[in-house]
């Protein structure tokens, strides 16, 4: 990769985790750590991998995204507001009354969000129902699945990996955020799942590990996906949870954060420093 196309990947990523503390921050407490840890993925996506049109969110032939993990909303909605999808400024109206932006993602009020999710497990099945839909129907389109690791504890997850393995829907493309805390604890503590690379593998997928908070690691693995063969993909992406903010990453249980006056102002003024670090 490019230093600049890397440079300009990760001042996304920055851009989103500033979105997903602004919008946080407004509202006064919200899922923060799991926001944090899929900045970087969700800027490839958004930045180099997915086929989109902000002008026209229904654009039939349009990649599509499924976070899973509907808690990390703050997270996409930095996103979509960054490319454009709607207004900066609705970020902070957050889960408030009336708002176009719910605390877990939904189709029917967001610009840009392409499924409805929040209910762990259920984005798995949604996921490999629209892959199979674009292929019949034809359509150039693959579906991307951003998955927890804590949500993994649900079998309605393993059992639509089966189903998209039975069906090589080779347009599907897993990408499972393995920051290693959950809502209770470590998920090695609360639920052990094993290898997960070895996992996905016995279900069928193409299956890679990468270090999940690297843009240009992440963007490698992505372009791998581009020639499908007859399997589903897979990749494992080792984060931290909290990743990009030092002292959110530290906080032993950052699942759910409150955020004061004084942190917003210290984190944002340390995002912003990297930001014009990286844009020169």
């Amino acid at each position: 990769m490019e230093q600049r196309k890397k440079q300009e990947l990760q001042a996304l990523a920055v851009r989103i985790r500033m979105a997903a503390v602004d919008a946080i921050h407004s509202l006064g407490s919200g899922h923060l750590g799991g926001a944090l840890s899929i900045a970087d993925v969700l800027a490839v996506l958004y930045g180099e991998e997915m086929h989109i049109n902000p002008a026209d969110p229904k654009w039939p032939d349009r990649d599509k995204l499924v976070c899973s993990k509907g808690h990390a909303g703050p997270a996409v909605y930095g996103v979509l507001a960054t490319k454009g999808y709607f207004p900066y400024e609705e970020l902070r109206t957050l889960n408030r009354p009336g708002t176009r932006l719910p605390s877990h993602c939904d189709r029917n009020k967001t610009p840009g969000v392409d499924m409805t999710t929040g209910s762990l497990g259920q984005g798995s099945s949604l996921a490999a129902g629209m892959a199979l839909g674009d292929r019949l129907k034809g359509r150039p389109s693959r579906t991307f699945l951003i998955l927890g690791d804590g949500e993994c504890n649900e079998g309605q997850v393993w059992e639509a990996l089966a189903f998209a393995s039975a069906r090589k829907l080779s347009n599907l493309v897993v990408l499972l955020d393995w920051n290693k805390r959950q809502l209770d604890g470590w998920t090695e503590n609360v639920y052990p799942m094993g290898d997960f690379v070895e996992k996905f593998r016995a279900f069928g997928f193409e299956t890679v590990k990468v270090p999940g908070n690297d843009v240009e690691a992440i963007a490698s693995a992505l372009e791998k996906t581009r020639c499908p063969g007859d399997k589903p993909f897979a990749i494992v992406l080792d984060t931290v949870k909290g990743a990009g903010i030092r002292e959110v990453e530290e906080i032993p249980m950052n699942h759910s954060v409150s955020i004061s006056d004084e942190q917003f102002e210290r984190w944002m003024a340390q995002l912003q420093a990297e930001l014009s670090a990286l844009e020169g």
